[in-house]
């Protein structure tokens, strides 16, 4: 299940560091988040299709790899990200 461009926009636009800020961990693990939220809610109501939940493994995983990577570069960035989407509690 993919995202609006609308709902894509404001998520940029909400965890971007510069104006045309696209393609930083930030963004990207925001993004992916999103689309996790979204999947979750669709397995409440379709909890035997199994092939949208390798792809949202998938995407849980990539989010993984991103955020151990924005943690091993800046430990700053990696907390205020966790603190702002509530990926940790």
């Amino acid at each position: 299940m993919s995202i609006s461009a609308e709902k894509k926009q404001e998520v940029i636009a909400g965890n971007a560091r510069g104006t045309n800020d696209t393609g930083s961990p930030e963004v990207q693990v925001a993004i992916l988040t999103s689309r996790i939220q979204t999947l979750t809610e669709h397995f409440k109501a379709h909890h035997k299709d199994n092939h949208s939940r390798r792809g949202l493994l998938m995407m849980v995983n990539k989010r993984r790899s991103l955020l151990d990577y924005l943690k091993k570069k800046d430990v700053a960035r990696y907390n205020a990200l966790i603190q702002k989407l509530g990926l940790r509690k």
